[in-house]
């Protein structure tokens, strides 16, 4: 039990440690650049998260693999699988590098507008941008694998420590360069250091003389079982998580998107605790499910869909009834009444979200990664269609009324759940080496 709240703390300390430290920032670098600058930060910084989750689609699946190679006590499969993932993320950092460096002329021309200026500082902010995807890709390979192990204070120290020190920078070069340029450069050296320990790090774990991409043709097909369908999901997510904002950022301007990503990073922490807190389920269930049987996990999963819906409740009933009032403390007046009208409507997306934490990680467990997608996506299409549909009617308040569908329809996640954990007992049969891990058992 201590170790799964060590993980547990872990998980919320590298889900929360970025997002406050935004919080602190925000109003330096609103006040030192100006609403427009800020927002092509912010722009900048969806993009680097947008291509990040892309490339790293894969991660889920290396966890579970490695997880429940883990449980089978083969060591030498579990290395192949991250030098296979190290492969399979390598090649989609690159690509989407390539293909984010080529749409940034295109991009900057829309967020910036006709000023000279913002148009410069937007086109190098996105191909800086372009690169650290890249290197985001890489790092995913580094935390899932940590993961796998169970060290979750392993996996995100490091990192942890690499993005509160760009933020600090970031305060720090508005006073001394008003350049956004500079602050993602900033945030790329550091990034990269980062990068370098956690793969010394990774490492030693394996005692791995080397860490290099290999091509397993068995492993790819294992993980590509999995991970072709996480990858899926990871999609689906961006549109709840960054597409909004890049979309408000293409048809209503810096300005815009500024204001409605305060009000999402201040209701973002429901969903992101709530994941962050309890994802050491993830591998813990992967490993168990792999070496005992699925009647083992019931209690586990009560107690984590207990612990899920006391927390979104009441972070919930604390943001709706405060939140209004923060804003005004954290941006000023001005800012918090313009987001006001869209406040709540964004807190209840993200709690209707948060409830489908303890359902996403126990399927995924149990290898239903399938049907996770499936609900996910149908999600991500009817949010895609409403922002299509209402933003250009209604505006800021369209997009935030879009996001509510996106958390309510994969709350029927727990139907399939409950079957699987209350239906009638199957016999338990382990993982083979050679059988896809996405399939179910």
């Amino acid at each position: 039990m201590r170790a799964h709240l060590s993980n547990a703390a872990y998980g919320i300390l590298d889900y929360g440690a970025y997002p406050i430290g935004m919080l602190v920032v925000a109003p330096i670098v609103l006040r030192n650049l100006g609403i427009a600058q800020y927002g092509i930060w912010t722009f900048a910084t969806a993009a680097v998260s947008i291509g990040g989750i892309v490339a790293s689609g894969f991660g889920d699946a290396n966890i579970q693999h490695v997880a429940s190679r883990r449980g089978a006590n083969d060591e030498r499969a579990a290395l192949q699988a991250v030098r296979s993932m190290m492969a399979i993320n390598l090649a989609f950092g690159l690509a989407l590098a390539c293909a984010g460096w080529m749409l940034s002329p295109l991009a900057a021309s829309r967020v910036a507008g006709s000023d000279a200026v913002l148009q410069h500082s937007c086109l190098w902010s996105l191909r800086i941008a372009s690169v650290l995807m890249a290197l985001r890709a890489v790092e995913s390979v580094c935390i899932s694998t940590q993961r796998a192990f169970e060290r979750y204070g392993a996996a995100v120290r490091i990192s942890i420590l690499g993005r509160i020190l760009a933020l600090v920078a970031a305060a720090v070069l508005t006073y001394a360069s008003h350049s956004v340029i500079a602050i993602m450069a900033a945030t790329g050296l550091l990034m990269s250091v980062a990068l370098w320990l956690q793969l010394l790090d990774l490492k030693r774990l394996l005692s791995a003389d080397s860490l290099m991409p290999a091509f397993d043709r068995d492993t790819m097909r294992s993980l590509a079982g999995f991970g072709v369908f996480s990858m899926l999901q990871a999609v689906s997510g961006i549109v709840f998580s960054q597409l909004d904002r890049m979309m408000l950022g293409v048809s209503l301007g810096a300005a815009v998107v500024a204001s409605y990503s305060l009000c999402a990073q201040m209701a973002q922490p429901i969903f992101g605790f709530a994941a962050a807190g309890l994802h050491f389920l993830f591998p813990y269930l992967s490993k168990r499910n792999a070496s005992s049987s699925t009647a083992s996990i019931k209690n586990p999963v009560l107690i984590a869909f207990v612990c899920n819906l006391i927390f979104v409740a009441l972070t919930t009933c604390i943001l709706l009834s405060f939140g209004v009032r923060i804003m005004h403390f954290w941006v000023g007046s001005a800012v918090a009444q313009a987001a006001a009208p869209v406040l709540p409507i964004i807190i209840w997306s993200s709690a209707l979200l948060g409830m489908n934490v303890t359902a996403t990680y126990a399927l995924l467990a149990l290898g239903r990664v399938r049907i996770v997608t499936w609900f996910n996506l149908l999600g991500g299409a009817a949010m895609l269609i409403l922002m299509m549909d209402l933003t250009p009617r209604l505006g800021v308040q369209g997009m935030a009324i879009a996001r509510l569908s996106y958390g309510i329809v994969p709350l029927f996640l727990y139907i399939p759940l409950l079957r699987h954990l209350f239906g009638k007992p199957a016999s338990h049969r382990p993982i083979s080496v050679l059988q896809p891990v996405g399939e179910p058992q």
